[in-house]
């Protein structure tokens, strides 16, 4: 089974992403189902599927259905467009077609899943770690910083939660860099923020956004480090 979903993912990256080019992406954004690079990307994941497949011909009920679905997932995208957000729309396309993948995965080669091998207090305890140094974090953070405010921080050039994502991906690696026991990686992720912040921090008649930064960093460091530290104790208990 798992070589199978492998295969179909192969085919879908190579005809969602890799020989899909942006000339066809605005074509069928503009015309939907009357453009013919519709069906052009419908046969270049037929022929990716056979292709990847080894023509076999028991799968070619499989292939169609994949091929059909796949454009009608896309058209039913095309029609939403402009309607909904986009990254919304993309990430509900991608897992449609997933969904679809993964179901004739499963009828080629049925599986019993048990929930007992995923619930189990390891997987939990990972996920718990997750949540905790990712988004609780978060809150944290912002409940400790909201006491200094900033005039640089109202600032409308920045992104939007540009700092809240920077943060939780900063914490993550951390975090991950923890379980594989690469201090020295967490060393260079510091290094690597100090060069970015240095002309905040070269600064030194800003002395409080300099402080500001430093004590963001250093909590947001010492979180990361104490969840990733205390998880792996508690891991080994199990």
């Amino acid at each position: 089974m798992i070589v199978l979903i492998i295969k179909l993912l192969i085919a879908h990256v190579l005809g969602d992403f890799v020989l899909q080019p942006n000339s066809w992406i605005e074509a069928k954004n503009a015309k939907t189902y009357k453009s013919k690079y519709f069906y052009l990307h419908g046969a270049v994941h037929f022929i990716a599927l056979l292709i990847i497949l080894e023509f076999k011909i028991s799968y070619l009920p499989y292939i169609i259905g994949i091929v059909l679905s796949h454009l009608a997932i896309d058209l039913l995208k095309l029609k939403l467009e402009g309607k909904y957000n986009t990254r919304i729309l993309f990430a509900l396309d991608q897992l449609l077609h997933l969904i679809v993948i993964g179901l004739v995965a499963y009828s080629n080669t049925p599986q019993i899943i048990k929930f007992e091998h995923i619930y189990t207090p390891k997987v939990l305890l990972l996920v718990l770690a997750v949540l905790l140094v990712s988004f609780a974090s978060s809150i944290i953070m912002k409940i400790v910083m909201s006491k200094w405010v900033l005039e640089e921080d109202k600032s409308e050039d920045s992104l939007e939660h540009a700092g809240k994502y920077i943060g939780i991906l900063e914490r993550l690696f951390v975090f991950g860099f923890i379980l594989l026991n690469q201090w020295s990686a967490i060393g260079l992720l510091i290094a690597a923020k100090s060069v970015f912040r240095f002309g905040d921090l070269s600064r030194a008649k800003d002395r409080k956004l300099t402080e500001y930064i430093l004590i963001g960093t250093l909590i947001s460091f010492g979180l990361a480090i104490s969840i990733g530290l205390l998880y792996q104790y508690t891991n080994s208990k199990l």
